[in-house]
């Protein structure tokens, strides 16, 4: 780690530029790694960044819209302190690929330093990973990282032209939610997920606990799991009234003015219902369980990431249960999400079939690989193209209701290059690929498709029908899995999802549809022309109803219960 002691010594050390001739090696930037830096060793991602927009930090206007700005990436394997690297035309970048596709002009360039540690792994491979450093596995505001303040430059690839650059600025570390009447925030090191590896690794979750819990000492819960992103805190649940000095925000995902002040109604109006009478009295958990590849670890069993499904429901889930009282049993548990957490909630549900009573699964990614978003991995040869005699079409990644499309496959994929090679950009196909995939032969996951081709591996996605297709797996061992299913599976999903999300959805439909013996007796809804993150809610718009989950579902969830409990089941301690 930085060693803080040291920072000020070169803290104040400016980006420098120069021009020199270099021959006919064009456009390069140096960049200076920290010599103050304790580590022996230095490996990570180095990335580069070029804006023509001064209204934010390069590092915070990077995307897969036609909006983003540029950027560059280059990986920093054994460096020592104070080194030197450099970028030039063998930097892979995006949107612009190489540097000498840059226009000239003026702009303002950045430099961060993802940082890299090493993991050896009980499988036997070593590994260098960005840790999780309580950010939720974002690049440009993990703590530690290092970058430069901002610099306009005036650069002209078709020159030779120096600039040198060094990193002023350390990302602090972030402060920790402290805990309240209500929430409640455990952290528990995770004796199967630590073995794997090869160093302590912990998960944690925050307890929402419900109203009287502490005057009814001898209530027993059940226990809800909101399976989803990494949570710094549990957000939706705001016992203060709205701010009314709060400055409204536009959202241009929801074409809304002032959707702050909403979220904050809306949080504020849960918390009135929490409290309030006649709402289910449960335990209600969002786990936090970030991982060296991703803000969460898809809650699954997984060759590269570990035994996080297990860890969560042996470890973390009774050990909730045993500190907050919960029943303790898997007809007392449930789980539901969206997006992510609506995979999760299928995932642990269909994999972990006693464990839990029904799950309500939101706008989940992908659950049929044949409607891998817009790629059937098993029949189609490349990714990123529909490829015919005389010409291919690129698949596109993302659309609006309208089916206007902002991103293709080919464009988001490169990104995620760009930010990290070996799936380590932390971003969301390469967790996919980490989830899924077997290892490789140098201990990273193998690739599903050439990340720069699109060229589709068919043996990668035979591995993956066999052990995360959910359709694949319910239609194979119905006979067998489906009495433990019996009414436990519900899932929603707009017909406009933005990332084609419906589309596998349609296909798990089709299935559910005509099983017998049992029938599966659950729920799959649509939401006509509605984008990603429908749940279910047809009276609400999306920007409303994605923040009403808990009201939507455990009132569901407590019918369940009294419709489903075994004989002698406790239904009666926890309804006051």
């Amino acid at each position: 780690m930085l060693n803080l002691r040291y920072f000020a010594t070169w803290v104040a050390f400016a980006i420098g530029f120069s021009s020199l001739a270099l021959g006919n090696d064009g456009l390069q930037f140096s960049v200076q790694l920290p010599s103050t830096l304790t580590d022996s060793q230095l490996n990570g991602r180095l990335l580069l960044m070029l804006s023509t927009d001064a209204s934010a930090e390069p590092r915070f206007q990077i995307g897969d819209g036609v909006d983003t700005q540029q950027i560059f990436g280059i990986d920093i394997e054994d460096y020592e302190p104070g080194q030197a690297a450099s970028f030039d035309t063998s930097a892979f970048g995006y949107p612009k690929k190489n540097l000498v596709d840059v226009p000239a002009g003026k702009y303002w360039v950045q430099v961060l330093f993802h940082r890299y540690e090493f993991f050896q792994r009980s499988d036997g491979h070593t590994v260098k990973l960005p840790m999780d450093r309580g950010e939720g596995q974002h690049w440009n505001r993990a703590p530690g990282n290092l970058y430069s303040t901002p610099k306009q430059f005036e650069i002209d690839p078709s020159q030779n032209q120096i600039i040198n650059l060094e990193m002023d600025q350390v990302i602090p570390p972030i402060e920790q939610p402290a805990d309240t009447k209500y929430v409640k925030h455990i952290k528990l090191k995770s004796k199967l997920l630590s073995e794997f590896w090869g160093r302590d690794m912990y998960l944690g979750a925050h307890v929402l606990l419900p109203e009287g819990f502490d005057e009814h000492p001898d209530a027993q819960y059940p226990l809800v799991v909101n399976h989803g992103h990494f949570p710094h805190d549990f957000g939706g649940f705001r016992p203060e009234p709205p701010d009314p000095d709060l400055k409204p925000e536009f959202s241009s995902r929801f074409n809304l003015e002032g959707y702050n002040r909403i979220v904050q109604e809306q949080a504020h109006d849960f918390y009135k219902t929490w409290t309030g009478p006649n709402f289910p009295r449960v335990l209600l958990i969002k786990i936090q369980h970030a991982n060296p590849y991703y803000d969460d670890s898809y809650a699954v069993n997984s060759e590269n990431l570990g035994p996080y499904g297990d860890a969560i429901t042996y470890e973390l889930i009774p050990h909730i249960e045993k500190k907050f009282r919960g029943i303790g049993a898997g007809w007392a548990r449930f789980l539901y999400g969206g997006s992510t957490g609506g995979w999760e909630a299928l995932a642990a549900q269909v994999l972990y079939p006693d464990d839990y009573n029904g799950c309500y699964a939101a706008c989940p990614d992908p659950i049929d690989f044949r409607a891998y978003t817009v790629v059937n991995i098993y029949d189609d040869k490349n990714a990123y193209y529909i490829e015919g005699q005389w010409g291919r079409i690129a698949r596109p990644g993302k659309r609006n209701y309208l089916g206007h499309v902002s991103a293709t496959l080919e464009g988001m994929n490169q990104l995620e290059l760009v930010l990290g090679t070996k799936s380590r950009s932390g971003q969301q196909w390469d967790i996919w690929e980490a989830v899924y995939s077997p290892v490789g032969a140098d201990g990273y996951p193998k690739r599903i498709w050439d990340k720069k081709t699109g060229e589709i591996d068919s043996t990668v996605a035979e591995h993956w029908r066999e052990n995360y297709d959910l359709s694949h797996i319910m239609r194979r061992d119905w006979k067998t899995l489906g009495p433990k299913l019996q009414g436990k599976v519900h899932i929603y999903c707009g017909d406009m999802d933005n990332y084609y999300l419906n589309n596998a959805v349609y296909l798990t439909e089709d299935f559910l549809k005509q099983t017998s013996e049992p029938a599966y007796q659950g729920v799959v809804d649509y939401g006509d022309r509605a984008e990603h993150c429908w749940n279910g809610d047809h009276n609400q718009p999306n920007a409303i109803s994605r923040l009403r989950y808990h009201r939507m579902f455990i009132p569901l969830i407590e019918k369940r219960i009294l419709d489903s409990a075994p004989k002698g089941g406790d239904v009666t301690s926890w309804r006051y």
